[in-house]
C-alpha cells in the first residue's frame, strides 16, 4: 500500500535528516496513522496521500474534535501531517501541498509547573540515603535542577563528558546536538559521592560501561524509572503538585531568568533551538508587574 511505504520514507527522514528521537519519530507516527484511519473508514485511501484534499483535512479535524481530543493535541496532530507533507514535497512525491491552508485550532500558551527552591529542596531531603540507590537518586535530582536537563539527556550522560575541574559537563541533545553545560558544585558533589559509594559496587554491563547513572543491574535508567523515583518522593512529602523530571527543567530556567540571566544564555544552558521557546519562562508575576509601574511609570 502506497501510504506504508511513504510513511516509512517519513520515519526516514525524520531520523536521518532531523535527527529526531525514536519517542518523537513514534508520535510523528501515530498522529499520522489518525489520518489513515480517518481516509480508510471512509474508503478515501486509495489514492494515497496524493489524493487528501483540504476539504478530507478539515473534516478528519472535526472528526477527532469529537471525540473530545484537546485543542493542544489537535495542534500537534497538524503539525505531524503538515511535516509529513513537507517531506513528500521535498522527495517530488506531489505537487500540491494540502496541508498549506490548513489552520490548527487557537491555544493558550500553557506555563509549565514551577517548584520554588524550597520545595526542590523538600522532595530531594525526602530522599532516604541508607538505601542504597539514595544517594544515586539525590545526584540524579541535582543534577537534573542544577543543569536543566531534558530525561532523555540525564538517562544518556556520559562519564567522559563530566568536565568538573572546569564546572561543566558536554550534552547530547536534540538531533544530537552538542552543548556546553555550567553544573553547580552541590551536584558536583553528590555524583562523587554516588560514583564512589553506589557505582563502584556495581557489576556493569559492557553497554553501559560509560554511562553515569545506572539501575542495580548495572545497566542504563530508562526515562520511566525517573518519572517513578520523582513520583515516589512527591508523594512521600505529600506535594499537591503535578511534578516530573522536566518540572525541574522547567524551575531552572525560571528561576535564573528570575534572578536576572540573559535570555540568551539560558536558551544556550537548555539547548532551545528557537529563543521564543525559551521566552515561556520569563512569565512574571502579575502583582510584579503591577508593582512595577507603579514605581516606574510617569503617570503612576
Amino acid at each position: 500500500m502506497i501510504w506504508d511505504s511513504e510513511i516509512e520514507g517519513f520515519k526516514g527522514y525524520l531520523k536521518v535528516e532531523k535527527g529526531l528521537s525514536d519517542n518523537s519519530i513514534h508520535a510523528y507516527v501515530t498522529d499520522l496513522t489518525k489520518l489513515v484511519q480517518f481516509l480508510k473508514d471512509r474508503a478515501l485511501d486509495q489514492e494515497g496521500p496524493e489524493g487528501v484534499t483540504l476539504n478530507n483535512l478539515k473534516e478528519m479535524i472535526e472528526w477527532i474534535a469529537q471525540k473530545g481530543i484537546s485543542p493542544r493535541t489537535q495542534a500537534r496532530i497538524i503539525s505531524g501531517i503538515k511535516s509529513f507533507y513537507k517531506f513528500l514535497l521535498i522527495e517530488e512525491k506531489i505537487e500540491k501541498d494540502p496541508t498549506a491552508l490548513l489552520e490548527s485550532p487557537k491555544i493558550g500558551r500553557k506555563l509549565p509547573e514551577i517548584l520554588s527552591v524550597e520545595e526542590i529542596d523538600t522532595i530531594i531531603n525526602a530522599i532516604d540515603t541508607k538505601k542504597p540507590e539514595g544517594q544515586r537518586n539525590k545526584a540524579i535530582l541535582e543534577t537534573l535542577y542544577s543543569c536543566g536537563l531534558r530525561v532523555s539527556e540525564l538517562i544518556e550522560l556520559k562519564i567522559s563528558n563530566l568536565f568538573f575541574e572546569s564546572g561543566f559537563i558536554k550534552i547530547e541533545g536534540k538531533g544530537n546536538k552538542e552543548r556546553l553545560v555550567p553544573i553547580s558544585a552541590k551536584a558536583i558533589k553528590e555524583i562523587n559521592l554516588y560514583l564512589s559509594e553506589y557505582r563502584r559496587n556495581l557489576k556493569i554491563h559492557h553497554d553501559s560501561e560509560d554511562i553515569l547513572f545506572l539501575n542495580r543491574r548495572g545497566k542504563k535508567l530508562s526515562r520511566v524509572m525517573i518519572f517513578t523515583i520523582i513520583k515516589g518522593l512527591v508523594a512521600v512529602i505529600g506535594m499537591d503538585k503535578n511534578v516530573s523530571p522536566h518540572t525541574f527543567r522547567h524551575s531552572f530556567a525560571t528561576h535564573l531568568i528570575d534572578g536576572g540571566a540573559n535570555l540568551r544564555a539560558v536558551q544556550e544552558m537548555l539547548g532551545h533551538e528557537s529563543i521564543i521557546t525559551t521566552e515561556i519562562y520569563t512569565h512574571l508575576d502579575k502583582e510584579y508587574l503591577k508593582n512595577t509601574m507603579i514605581q516606574f511609570h510617569p503617570r503612576s
